[in-house]
């Protein structure tokens, strides 16, 4: 039983919770409850996620449930707490990090962590000062719905509830608060912890701890001399390897791939300086904070990697033999290949591999980087036009009509003997016609910072379902403006 299960005052939002990752022990976490958010107010909810939770109907409607989850009241059958790992951070060991202002509630009883991202200071801090800001809230939220509506892997949100109270980056903001969900916020980064201070128990036991409770069939494998933890790592490298292909395949930028941004069950989590591309240049770099270009779009699948290796390097001590770890790895360089390659062959509605498809998907992308072509718009036009026809609206995106046309004759030959319905099908479900743009996500914080909140509504709607064509909702699916190119996304974003 929770200590704030019989707190006085305590809300209840009608879940039942376990205990889950606390069990672990005080090694791994630390107990504490959320800073209560002053005044708080309901920014935007997602009705999607209070199903997938188990929330009753009309859950919003209470303010007790408003200030729980603003943070300013406990909930009951909770014991919140925030956990402790490490990191490689721009390639670099950062040494401890931790949960510097996100606070868990705890896990329910249909297995989703909760969080309060924003909620405060905690021994992980670094001299933070806990809090998030509206406008990061925001992103995350609409970023986390959006990728979800994309079927990539993704950390969900629940919910921001927002503040006047001031809060310090650039220049004051106000504060805001993110109720995030997964099964498990577990990263490379908590591996890295304890294997860097060469605390093999704690490791073992946080390793025995993920693989009992997400990957049971590690323990009966016969590879790897039976070793259940190498396994594990395979697991997690083709988990890792899957989602980068789709990652590259809808043009979404993470922006700050850090070991500690790495999810062990292969999730997009913590949605910071992200991107997805406009005009398509593989160099594009969507974090400002990143001089070197490190976590460039291209770079994506070759960081991931590297940090699969980081993570296999914390495994060894369990493991017990670099060379298995290695071959733990091995498997990375073809799921990564095979699966973004699957995902472009969707994308030009082809329903099974041929000889050629390669050099077909290198061509548009070449052709593509080449004039900068807008690259949501470019897929979803194609889609348009193995519907009806029409090509115009294609060939009108690029100055080098010769060059398309030639990539277009071999489109088409791949296409013969094929049905045009059956292949825009697929494209249509493969290809957006809307994506969570920077300059969307602008407009609806401008106007939530104005207390206009149903801007945020309106463009989750339509993330949430990316691939239908809402008519009404052109003007998200169109070029972005010129002032566009000027919003920077840093680290602090």
């Amino acid at each position: 039983m929770s200590l704030l299960a019989e707190d006085t005052g305590a809300a209840d939002l009608g879940l039942r919770w376990k205990p889950g990752f606390h069990t672990l022990g005080p090694a791994f976490l630390t107990d504490l409850r959320p800073t209560p958010l002053p005044d708080p107010y309901w920014v935007c909810r997602s009705e999607a996620v209070a199903r997938e939770l188990g929330l009753p109907a009309g859950w919003y409607e209470s303010d007790t449930t408003l200030a729980a989850l603003a943070g300013s009241l406990p909930i009951a059958g909770t014991s919140p707490f925030a956990t402790v790992y490490s990191g490689h951070q721009f390639g670099v060991w950062a040494g401890q990090l931790g949960d510097g202002r996100a606070i868990m509630l705890g896990e329910t009883e249909g297995g989703l962590e909760m969080q309060l991202k924003g909620a405060g200071r905690t021994p992980y801090s670094r001299g933070g000062d806990g809090r998030a800001v509206l406008r990061s809230s925001i992103r995350e939220f609409l970023c986390s719905e959006a990728m979800h509506g994309l079927g990539i892997p993704t950390t969900r949100a629940l919910c921001v509830t927002g503040s006047d109270a001031p809060v310090y980056r650039e220049e004051a903001e106000s504060a805001a608060v993110v109720a995030r969900v997964a099964p498990s916020f577990v990263r490379f980064g908590h591996f890295e912890h304890f294997a860097a201070n060469q605390r093999e128990d704690e490791l073992r036991a946080l390793a025995d701890y993920v693989i009992d409770r997400y990957y049971p069939a590690c323990r009966t494998t016969e590879r790897f001399n039976g070793s259940a933890y190498a396994a594990f790592l395979e697991a997690v490298s083709e988990r890792t390897a899957a989602l980068l292909a789709r990652w590259q395949a809808v043009g979404f930028c993470h922006g700050v791939m850090n070991t500690d941004n790495m999810s062990i069950l292969g999730l997009t989590i913590d949605y910071g300086p992200f991107q997805f591309l406009d005009g398509f240049d593989p160099r594009h770099i969507c974090n400002h904070s990143d001089t070197s270009g490190r976590y460039a779009f291209n770079q994506q699948p070759n960081v991931a990697y590297w940090n699969l290796f980081c993570l296999a390097q914390a495994l060894l001590p369990l493991i017990g033999d670099q060379e298995i770890a290695v071959a733990a790895l091995e498997s990375y360089k073809t799921v990564f290949p095979n699966e973004f390659e699957g995902r472009m062959r969707a994308k030009l509605g082809l329903h099974g591999a041929a000889e050629g498809d390669r050099t077909l998907i290198e061509g548009v992308l070449k052709l593509l980087a080449a004039g900068k072509v807008d690259y949501t718009i470019f897929w979803r036009r194609l889609s348009d036009y193995m519907a009806d026809g029409n090509l115009e609206p294609v060939r009108d995106l690029f100055l080098d009509r010769a060059g398309f046309d030639a990539w277009l004759l071999s489109f088409s030959e791949r296409h013969a003997g094929t049905g045009r319905a059956e292949a825009a099908e697929l494209m249509r479900r493969s290809n957006p016609k809307f994506v969570l743009r920077n300059h969307l996500g602008q407009q609806a914080i401008e106007a939530s910072r104005k207390k206009d909140h149903a801007a945020v509504a309106t463009l989750l709607a339509v993330l949430e379902a990316p691939f239908e064509d809402h008519p009404d909702a052109d003007a998200f699916a169109g070029f972005p403006p010129d002032w566009a190119s000027t919003i920077e996304i840093s680290c602090s974003s």
